[in-house]
């Protein structure tokens, strides 16, 4: 089990509840912090002092006030941690809970676990804690069903496809823009069925529902 964890949280009431439960596990050492950036310099100190953190839980999101900061987000914090500590294990703790978006979050900086807020969460999150401690990977059920789905694969010419739909244009405009970017697939033909097989795969209806659904999950 971790014997030293650092909570990033600016919510009183989601902190205090967070450090109450996490103080109820056996051996543990407890911080918290309102600012990305005092998270950061905590974790610098503590590497410098010999006695690091092993287990960093963070927030996405922090509102401004007037503290003059350089970390403006838990993503931000993240990355900067994953340059200082490449070793620390980090559990995203946030309202997030596009799939897309949970997914790039271990593909992008290699988190150990996401839980989603809610009114559960707290025992999901002493659940994480409990198997990251022992190694594993915490994944959420809304990236195990990312993982479970058909084996039909999302590429970046499909995000930028959707993103050409969500700004308005043709699928002839598309055509020519792919045919100057050398795509392989440029032809509208062949737009027209990479789009059938997105509506398909989102069980979108048209269009403009499918860039709806494409930007609830955080594609675009």
């Amino acid at each position: 089990m971790f014997k030293k964890i650092l909570v990033a949280e600016d919510i009183d009431s989601i902190n205090i509840g967070l450090v109450s439960a996490l103080e109820q596990l056996s051996a543990l050492e407890v911080h918290h912090t309102k600012y990305c950036d005092e998270a950061l310099l905590k974790i610098k100190k503590a590497k410098l002092d010999k006695v690091s953190f092993d287990l960093l839980i963070t927030d996405l999101s922090f509102k401004m006030d007037h503290r003059m900061i350089t970390l403006k987000s838990g993503e931000e914090l993240v990355e900067e941690v994953r340059k200082v500590q490449p070793d620390i294990k980090i559990i995203i703790y946030s309202i997030e809970d596009r799939p897309t978006k949970i997914k790039s979050f271990y593909e992008k900086y290699n988190i150990d676990g996401y839980v989603s807020k809610g009114r559960n969460s707290t025992v999901e999150l002493l659940q994480a804690i409990k198997n990251i401690s022992k190694g594993n990977h915490y994944l959420p059920e809304q990236v195990m069903m990312l993982k479970d789905n058909k084996p039909f694969e999302i590429e970046v010419y499909d995000i930028e496809l959707l993103k050409h739909l969500s700004n308005g244009l043709l699928q002839e405009e598309i055509s020519v823009d792919f045919k100057n970017k050398g795509y392989s697939w440029s032809s509208t033909s062949s737009i027209e069925k990479r789009l059938n097989k997105l509506r398909t795969y989102f069980n979108a209806k048209n269009a403009t529902h499918l860039v709806s659904i494409a930007k609830d999950m955080g594609l675009i």
